[in-house]
């Protein structure tokens, strides 16, 4: 069996942006049983020097919803730097994860091949085929923040564990 464009990028989205929505809401429901504003954890991060939850969550929107919709104009596009409460956390999760079902098989495997200019503006531009652009940068990224944003409500004493972040499998059952 050939695996396409959509198959790897997709279902590999939903599957943790549905996950990410199940952790942000037992974070929210530890935050709310124990006093806490969950508006403070907003900023809370692993390290000092690391971003916070807020960045974390972001990049997640931006490295799958965002991802997409990229490779299909052809060009990177800068995250928006808007400021979010822990609600509009949630909402921005719950909007990606929309964005990604809305994409179809079709849709998401003629993008393949697709040049895809990525420009900083700090660095020369480079440009990438659409499946390098997934594989090599949004979905490491996608990734790398999703598990991030999970550390940092596991560090703030959310009752979440590795299931909760790998969320509901693909299984033949």
């Amino acid at each position: 069996m050939a695996i396409t464009l959509y198959d790897a990028t997709v279902p590999n989205y939903l599957q943790i942006l549905r996950s990410l929505r199940g952790v942000l809401e037992k974070g929210l429901a530890h935050a709310q049983a124990t006093g806490v504003d969950p508006d403070s954890l907003v900023e809370a991060r692993l390290a000092e020097d690391m971003f916070p939850l807020s960045f974390q969550v972001q990049r997640v929107a931006d490295h799958s919803a965002g991802a997409l919709r990229d490779v299909s104009q052809g060009a990177f596009s800068f995250p928006s730097k808007d400021r979010f409460d822990y609600a509009g956390l949630q909402t921005l999760i719950a909007d990606a994860e929309t964005a990604v079902s809305g994409w179809t098989r079709e849709a998401v495997n003629a993008l393949e091949g697709r040049e895809v200019l990525f420009d900083t503006g700090r660095s020369p531009a480079r440009t990438f085929t659409a499946e390098a652009f997934l594989f090599s940068f949004s979905l490491p990224n996608f990734h790398f923040h999703a598990v991030t944003a999970y550390g940092i409500l596991r560090m703030k004493g959310a009752p979440i564990g590795k299931m909760d972040y790998l969320g509901q499998l693909r299984t033949n059952l």
